[in-house]
């Protein structure tokens, strides 16, 4: 089992989004990573609904560049607290927030062991975390745990029918002749930090089965659509040529019909 300081020491070395920050100074850089962002991922603002965080006792489990942060610290919200795993990324939002004179209680902390009290936030917000903590239903059991009666989650994780899934298959079990090779190890082996999970949307449901009222629905992503810089440890020439040639269009029609896309966008009510 991958432990939790195996996904530390990956996300240590680079923060979920840092390749676009770029500027000749940090405040450029924070724009630049947040404008990335949001360009290839506008569903985050919808799904984040950001402004709701007013006058609301909030928690983000891992900050990374600190982007989604920023919208819940400029929603005022009644107090904002955010955790991370690696000190790389509490720097890196602090830094943020310092520029913009914006606040927020920051800490290194695990997901797995929330050092909050029993029903203590209005809101609990988590963007493609989850998925990476070695225990994925105890973070999830944490995320209940601190929740307000009538609180509510915004958490996206990994889901298993994807293109991302699908192209790393093709190329680490099927082209590397070991098609015995599941999507768990897949997933876990060659996305992202060591022990990287993805669900379907009955087991995602499953995971949140102890709250009240439960939304799973899943969302295209712009790793699906070869977007951006998606590939970064895989590089090979037949990645840039699949980039050019990917049928985008289509995928997005395809995708559509058979509910497929690599995040699964989770609304949990306790």
């Amino acid at each position: 089992m991958t432990t939790l300081e195996e996904v530390k020491e990956f996300w240590n070395r680079s923060s979920c989004g840092e390749i676009y920050a770029e500027g000749d100074n940090l405040k450029a850089q924070y724009e630049s990573e947040k404008a990335k962002r949001y360009q290839f991922e506008p569903y985050i603002l919808e799904f984040g609904a950001f402004k709701e965080a007013e006058n609301q006792v909030v928690l983000e489990i891992g900050v990374g560049m600190g982007a989604d942060h920023e919208q819940l610290a400029i929603s005022n919200p009644k107090a904002l607290y955010g955790i991370d795993l690696t000190e790389r990324a509490i720097h890196h939002t602090k830094l943020r927030l310092d520029l913009l004179n914006l606040n927020s209680r920051l800490e290194v902390g695990n997901s797995e062991d929330l050092h909050f009290k029993n029903d203590f936030f209005d809101w609990v917000y988590s963007w493609g975390v989850l998925h990476h903590s070695p225990d994925t239903q105890q973070a999830i059991s944490e995320v209940y745990r601190v929740l307000k009666p009538g609180g509510k989650a915004k958490v996206m994780i990994y889901h298993k029918y994807s293109w991302v899934g699908l192209l790393l298959w093709l190329r680490y079990a099927l082209l590397a002749m070991k098609p015995w090779r599941s999507m768990n190890f897949i997933y876990a082996h060659y996305l992202e930090s060591p022990g990287t999970k993805a669900y379907t949307v009955s087991e995602a449901t499953k995971l949140f089965s102890g709250f009240s009222k439960v939304t799973v629905v899943p969302q295209l992503s712009f790793g699906d659509l070869l977007e951006g810089e998606v590939g970064q440890r895989h590089r090979h020439w037949s990645l840039l040529v699949l980039k050019k040639m990917w049928p985008r269009r289509a995928i997005k029609k395809i995708s559509q019909f058979f509910n497929l896309g690599l995040y699964l966008l989770i609304e949990a009510k306790k």
